[in-house]
C-alpha cells in the first residue's frame, strides 16, 4: 500500500469526471463541465436535490494558469447547493480586476514555486467560490472551507489574503497568503478523496463516537467542536499540515517575500510545526481505529514530519 495520501484521482473511479457515466456524459457532451462536481455532490448527498442542475445557473470565467484551467463561478449561488455546504450566509462576491489578478497571482505563485502543491490542486480542484458574507449577516466569515459532500470545489473569501489559520493575520495583503489557503482546501480535497476510496479507519468507526483529541491551541474558540477533535478530523488536519509546513518552509527560504509576509509565514511555521508534532503523537496513540493502510499512512506522515 502506497504511505502516501494519493496524488491522482483512480481512472474509472466514483471521482472520475471523464468516466463513461450517463449524466456525467449528458453534462459534458452539452457542454456543461463546470456542473460536473455537482453531479457527484447529489450521488454523495442522496438527497434527490439535482444540484448539477441548479449549477448549471452559475456562471463560470474560465482561469488558465500553467496549463490547468479552474472554473471561478460567479452569479448568484444557488440556495439549494448554499443550504447543504454550509453556504446560506454567504454570496458570490462580485468578480473585480483586483480579484482576478490576486487570484491569478496566487495560483502562478503555486505553478512557480511550489509545483507539487500546484499539481495537487489541478487534480483534485475545478471550482472556486470567491464569496462575502450576505448583507445584514452578522458573523465571522470563513478565510477558506472545502466541504467531503461537493468535491472537486473549493471556497474562500478576502480574508484569505490576509489570514493564515489558525492565528497568523496580517495587516498587508498578499496573493502568497492567498496561495497558500488554496493548497490548504486542494488538500483537504485530495485527502476527502482518498477516504473515500481507500479503508482508512477500521470498521466500525464513526465520527459521533469516536474518542476525541484535546486541541489545546483552539481553547480561545468557545464552541467545543473545535477545542476537541474527532480522529478522522485530526488525521485531516495532520496531512494538511504536512503539505503546509513545505510550503511555508519553502516561502521562508526565498529572498522575495516582503516583511510582512516573511513575519507571517514565521509566525505560522513555529506555530504549526508543534502542533503538527502534537496530532502526529494523539493520533499514534489512537492507532487500533486505523487499518493496516492507515498505519501505513500513518507511519509514511511521522517520517515526513520528522523532517520538518
Amino acid at each position: 500500500m502506497s504511505t502516501t495520501i494519493a496524488p491522482r484521482v483512480p481512472p474509472g473511479s466514483f471521482f472520475d469526471l471523464t468516466r463513461n457515466d450517463p449524466e456525467l456524459t449528458r453534462l459534458r457532451e452539452e457542454g456543461a463541465e463546470a456542473a460536473l462536481p455537482f453531479a457527484l455532490m447529489g450521488r454523495i448527498l442522496r438527497s434527490g436535490t439535482p444540484y448539477a442542475e441548479h449549477a448549471r445557473a452559475l456562471r463560470s470565467e474560465r482561469l488558465n494558469v500553467a496549463g490547468a484551467t479552474f472554473d471561478w463561478f460567479d452569479a448568484e449561488l444557488p440556495r439549494e447547493i448554499g443550504d447543504d455546504v454550509n453556504l446560506a450566509n454567504y454570496r458570490i462576491v462580485e468578480h473585480t480586476d483586483e480579484r482576478r489578478a490576486v487570484l491569478t497571482a496566487a495560483l502562478d505563485r503555486l505553478a512557480l514555486v511550489h509545483p507539487e502543491g500546484f499539481d495537487r490542486l489541478r487534480e483534485f480542484v475545478r471550482g472556486m467560490l470567491w464569496v462575502g458574507l450576505k448583507p445584514g449577516v452578522r458573523s465571522s466569515s470563513l478565510t477558506s472551507s472545502s466541504d467531503p459532500a461537493l468535491p472537486y470545489v473549493i471556497v474562500f473569501s478576502d480574508k484569505a489574503r490576509h489570514h493564515i489559520p489558525p492565528n497568523t493575520v496580517s495587516p498587508e495583503a498578499s496573493p502568497r497568503f492567498l496561495a497558500e489557503n488554496l493548497l490548504h482546501e486542494g488538500a483537504h480535497q485530495s485527502i476527502a478523496l482518498h477516504i473515500h476510496q481507500h479503508q482508512v479507519f477500521t470498521d466500525g468507526y464513526s465520527s459521533e463516537t469516536s474518542p476525541k483529541i484535546e486541541i489545546a491551541w483552539r481553547a480561545g474558540q468557545g464552541v467545543v467542536r473545535n477545542r476537541f477533535w474527532e480522529i478522522d478530523r485530526a488525521f485531516h488536519a495532520i496531512c494538511v499540515y504536512n503539505q503546509l509546513l513545505r510550503f511555508r518552509r519553502t516561502e521562508l527560504d526565498r529572498d522575495d517575500l516582503t516583511a510582512a509576509e516573511r513575519t507571517s509565514f514565521r509566525s505560522a511555521y513555529d506555530e504549526g510545526l508543534p502542533a503538527a508534532r502534537y496530532l502526529m503523537r494523539e493520533l499514534e496513540i489512537l492507532v487500533d481505529h486505523f487499518t493496516p493502510h492507515g498505519v501505513d499512512l500513518l507511519t509514511g506522515l511521522r517520517q515526513q514530519v520528522d523532517r520538518l
